[in-house]
């Protein structure tokens, strides 16, 4: 495969992972709201924190139009996994730090590609 194509397969994977972190937030799916809960996000916070993830995945896929955009798109990505491991320490729930680099990882390689 050329670099080209990897780069939109990482980059849409990137998204649709991304956008799916985002869509479990605001549809406040039972799992999500308990790790939340957890790690003492104030619940008033969670639909911005949704509508960001959600919006750098949508950010992500323009980016193959628009590159700046993808690019200003990833960086904001990995600057919100980035607090989300942040969060996850502070509340000492070090077991789950592995879950926001799960999703922190696409988004770093699209970038890395792009």
């Amino acid at each position: 495969m050329s670099t080209p194509t990897i780069h939109v397969i990482v980059t849409l994977l990137a998204a649709a992972m991304s956008g799916y972190s985002g869509a479990v937030v605001l549809t406040r799916a039972d799992w999500i709201v308990k790790a939340l809960t957890d790690y003492r996000v104030p619940q008033p916070w969670w639909p911005y924190l949704g509508t960001a993830k959600v919006s750098g995945a949508v950010g992500l896929v323009a980016g193959l139009f628009f590159p700046p955009l993808g690019i200003v798109a990833g960086a904001a990505l990995v600057l919100y996994f980035t607090g989300a491991v942040i969060t996850v320490a502070r509340a000492r729930w070090y077991t789950h730090i592995p879950f926001p680099l799960v999703y922190a990882t696409p988004v770093v390689a699209a970038l890395a590609l792009a």
